[in-house]
């Protein structure tokens, strides 16, 4: 109830612009590993997928292989799989890669806020229409998830376009 409370509040300061600044420092080799998705907006490549995890690891040629994996309709679903690659164009904004899941053609990534221990991610990109919160863990409590939200709202991306992910 808290919860729902809390949306009806933070959708009534929506603005118009979205904060889409990205941290200032990066440690890639600490955002390696396994993350699941907690919230996403609802967008056409993911719809219906639950059970939605990310997975990073650094490749031989410099890039970052992605291993995005989810199954259709319900955890006892069908798996579906897709491996990507990605890589971060400019050190000096780390916290924006680029990721393709198809040939030669990148889409954003920002990485707009991050835990310190890197067990939670907010990811964005350089348009308002996709945002996800990832976890370290398929879970994370009513207290958590209430302060993600807060931030995403602060940032005034609409929070009640967020979809939980069942994990």
């Amino acid at each position: 109830m808290a919860v729902i409370s809390f949306l009806t509040m933070a959708c009534k300061g929506q603005s118009d612009e979205v904060d889409k600044t990205v941290v200032k420092v990066l440690d890639i080799e600490r955002y390696m590993g396994k993350w699941y998705e907690l919230a996403r907006y609802d967008h056409s490549f993911e719809r219906g997928l639950v059970g939605v995890s990310a997975t990073y690891s650094m490749r031989d040629d410099g890039l970052i292989k992605v291993v995005n994996a989810g199954f259709k309709n319900s955890l006892n679903g069908e798996e579906s799989i897709a491996v990507g690659k990605a890589k971060i164009p400019d050190l000096k904004e780390q916290g924006k890669l680029k990721v393709s899941f198809f040939w030669i053609f990148y889409a954003d990534y920002y990485v707009l806020d991050l835990d310190d221990n890197y067990q939670w991610a907010i990811i964005g990109s350089s348009s308002d229409k996709y945002l996800w919160i990832l976890s370290r863990t398929p879970f994370v409590d009513d207290e958590e998830y209430t302060k993600l939200l807060s931030k995403i709202s602060q940032r005034g991306y609409d929070v009640s376009k967020l979809i939980k992910v069942e994990q």
